[in-house]
């Protein structure tokens, strides 16, 4: 079982030709100033290539997603994205309730 996630040659906006390997099964923080890529390497390259390669797997055409602008990523899994644009100001939402997984769990 690969333990890393590993991404070679990221080119995706203002990413340059960047490689780098991300442990699996701990909190990874990615820090940085603005306009440094850190949404671009999480959403645009990982996120994106995870859903990619989802949809694949399940006999789905991924023309919608297009291949992110890499070399090669090794040992993704599937992923869930939460957006990071503040979309209910009510003090007690959570990520369960914003992304609706809360009242599939209920049901469970």
């Amino acid at each position: 079982m690969n333990e890393r996630i590993e991404i070679r040659g990221a080119r995706e906006n203002n990413l340059r030709n960047v490689t780098l390997s991300i442990p699996k099964n701990k909190l990874v923080v990615l820090t940085g100033p603005s306009g440094s890529g850190k949404s671009t390497l999480a959403m645009d390259t990982l996120q994106r290539e995870c859903q990619r390669q989802y949809m694949e797997s399940m006999g789905m055409t991924s023309e919608a997603l297009p291949k992110p602008k890499v070399d090669a990523i090794f040992g993704l899994s599937p992923s869930i994205s939460v957006g990071q644009h503040v979309t209910n100001r009510n003090p007690r939402s959570t990520v369960g309730t914003v992304t609706d997984i809360h009242s599939y769990l209920r049901v469970i």
